[in-house]
């Protein structure tokens, strides 16, 4: 990552935090690019690491394995989301208007933010639409989440759950309404792009703004 932003995720998603060297901040870095290139399917660490002119044995010195590497960008991602919220929402005072700037950040969270020099944003969220599910939608996700490999996804559940809360704490369900969603933030520019005919919004026509105002309709239609 950069040095301008440095986000401590949970230790048990990697052997050698890629934070603390060049190889492992260039690891990341281009290991972004690589899966966005060619799916996580087609991803190994020996392509990885011939893009990279290093060696397999480098590579894993940080991660076990691609399922933990995975993991690790899409808990730096939601960590960096909760970032963005924390700081452009610390002075509002209005849990609505908070509501409403949350959904922006999460439908236009692929804007270039110049804390994040080494990475390529705009990859980074390709990413995630395309292959965020494959981090939980495993076999072991039961024994993933008692290592806590899940914790960002969680926290950043719980913040925004707070500011349903706070809109209407008579509301039984907060945290059904905030993990449905950050995952109709994804998924429904993943359809717009790849299988159109199961969204409205149009990726030809800003489909951002239309997931935005899917979103806001859900979230203050649920919570009037």
């Amino acid at each position: 990552m950069s040095t301008a932003l440095r986000i401590e995720l949970n230790k048990n998603l990697y052997l050698r935090d890629p934070q603390d060297t060049d190889l492992g901040r260039r690891l990341i870095a281009e290991s972004i690019l690589l899966i966005d290139e060619i799916g996580f399917e087609q991803f190994t660490f020996k392509k990885l690491a011939a893009r990279m002119d290093s060696t397999e044995a480098s590579l894993y010195r940080y991660f076990e394995n691609k399922h933990r590497l995975l993991v690790y960008l899409m808990s730096w991602y939601w960590a960096w989301l909760r970032f963005q919220i924390r700081f452009h929402t610390h002075n509002v005072a209005s849990a609505p208007e908070r509501m409403r700037l949350i959904l922006g950040i999460l439908t236009r969270a692929h804007h270039d933010d110049p804390s994040t020099t080494q990475l390529d944003e705009a990859a980074l969220y390709r990413l995630v639409i395309n292959e965020a599910s494959k981090a939980y939608l495993t076999h072991g996700v039961d024994e993933d989440n008692k290592v806590g490999l899940f914790r960002e996804y969680k926290q950043l559940v719980a913040d925004i759950t707070l500011v349903v809360r706070e809109i209407n704490p008579a509301y039984a369900y907060p945290h059904a309404l905030v993990s449905t969603l950050l995952e109709a933030a994804r998924k429904q520019l993943f359809f717009a792009w790849h299988l159109p005919s199961l969204t409205d919004a149009n990726p030809q026509q800003a489909a951002e703004t239309e997931i935005y105002a899917f979103l806001e309709s859900l979230v203050f239609g649920v919570l009037k």
